[in-house]
């Protein structure tokens, strides 16, 4: 009896851990993505991020192009809430690809979920 109890208790306290407000925005979610080869053989990626930003507190704060095997190969830095633009779209120039690698992964980040949402797998051109 007292083993469920802390256990009732311990998930009480869990619930209250995230603010409400960061409950009902979720994770961010990658809708859209395309990557196009620039000259000098990198890429340049515009990718489409939809997230319930309530605030500085929870907002979608990056996205990170992945390699077939999880290695992040480049990082957008969403530096601010995008509160009032949802979905958004920012990009990101001169990624460069390892030879041999002929689509990437998409994921987005929130600053109280981390990575977890929706992702894209994008073809890349010329490859």
């Amino acid at each position: 009896m007292f083993r469920r109890a802390v256990l009732v208790f311990a998930a009480t306290i869990a619930a209250f851990a995230v603010p409400p407000s960061a409950a009902v925005a979720g994770e961010a979610d990658v809708v859209a993505a395309e990557a196009v080869r620039e000259s000098g053989g990198t890429y340049r990626f515009s990718v489409t991020v939809r997230h319930a930003d309530t605030g500085w507190e929870h907002y979608a704060d990056a996205w990170d192009v992945l390699g077939p095997d999880g290695k992040v190969l480049g990082t957008r830095v969403l530096h601010h809430p995008h509160v009032n633009e949802q979905p958004f779209t920012r990009s990101l120039s001169g990624v460069e690809v390892p030879e041999g690698i002929s689509e990437v992964t998409i994921r987005a980040h929130d600053k109280v979920h981390g990575h977890g949402g929706a992702v894209i797998t994008v073809p890349l051109p010329d490859r």
